[in-house]
């Protein structure tokens, strides 16, 4: 699943051939308010930002709830506005309120069974059975993996459709979590990471069941934008950063433009 920062790069992501699309917090937090992701984004920024994305797909889209924005009563109201959205499935993390980005120092979690109660809680706030529970645990980092693989057993017992342990970046570890813990694993691969990323068939060579790229393409539009900017500033033109753009022809087509314009036709038309 590469990650999305906003609808264009979501369509993007469903026109190459992906079958579903991530969006996560760090993505977020850096496209909607050039800030980092440090538990600042409300629930109604995410169900804004998420909704426009899902909106612009039809494969799933799956996102980042943080610490589910609080207590249970808080997690159960985010899974009924995803679910409204056009959200197909969410994780949960067992962080402390405000959360930091599962890459940066100065992390806490919660205590196991405030984690459970929340996993039930969206579990029987859910509107849809196929909506997906995914519960993350930071304590591999923070305690130690031991402690992470009981929390995600734990949280697998307790009902959450995946599973997800932050920080086990790499394949020995994945297939760690994958014998140890059962059941599905989702794996991250983000670009947050100074670890060097291993392919994604690598990764399904370990028996987990999904892999997430949430900021890759945050990363690769960013480049693309610095360079071409820089070439700017230089020249005072943007000839030599044009090799890689889309035509304005493969642009509208990505947007939709024709089928805009025949809609306008018909009205006028009627």
């Amino acid at each position: 699943m590469p990650g999305a920062f906003d609808a264009l790069s979501a369509r993007l992501i469903e026109r190459a051939g992906f079958g579903a699309v991530m969006a996560g917090g760090y993505a977020a937090a850096a496209s909607l308010f050039a800030e980092p992701d440090v538990g600042q984004i409300t629930l109604n920024d995410y169900v804004d930002h998420y909704g426009r994305i899902a909106a612009a797909v039809n494969v799933p889209v799956f996102v980042d709830a943080d610490t589910g924005f609080g207590g249970v009563n808080s997690v159960r109201r985010a899974v009924r506005a995803f679910s409204r959205a056009g959200i197909a499935g969410m994780f949960i993390e067992d962080q402390t309120t405000p959360k930091r980005c599962g890459y940066l120092s100065g992390k806490n979690v919660v205590p196991v069974e405030e984690m459970v109660a929340k996993i039930e809680a969206a579990l029987d706030a859910r509107l849809d059975d196929a909506f997906v529970v995914c519960a993350r645990t930071d304590t591999w980092g923070i305690i130690s993996p031991e402690e992470a693989i009981t929390r995600a057993q734990r949280y697998r017992a307790a009902g959450a459709d995946m599973t997800f342990v932050q920080g086990a970046d790499s394949l020995d570890d994945m297939k760690r979590i994958c014998s140890d813990v059962g059941g599905l694993q989702l794996i991250n691969l983000s670009h947050a990471s100074p670890r060097a990323k291993p392919t994604a068939t690598d990764v399904a060579a370990t028996g987990a069941a999904a892999v997430m790229y949430p900021s890759a393409l945050l990363f690769a539009a960013a480049g693309a934008m610095i360079h071409a900017l820089d070439v700017f500033k230089r020249d005072g033109h943007f000839a030599e950063a044009e090799a890689p753009f889309p035509t304005s022809d493969t642009l509208s087509e990505i947007v939709g433009l024709d089928a805009f314009v025949s809609r306008d036709i018909a009205t006028e038309g009627g």
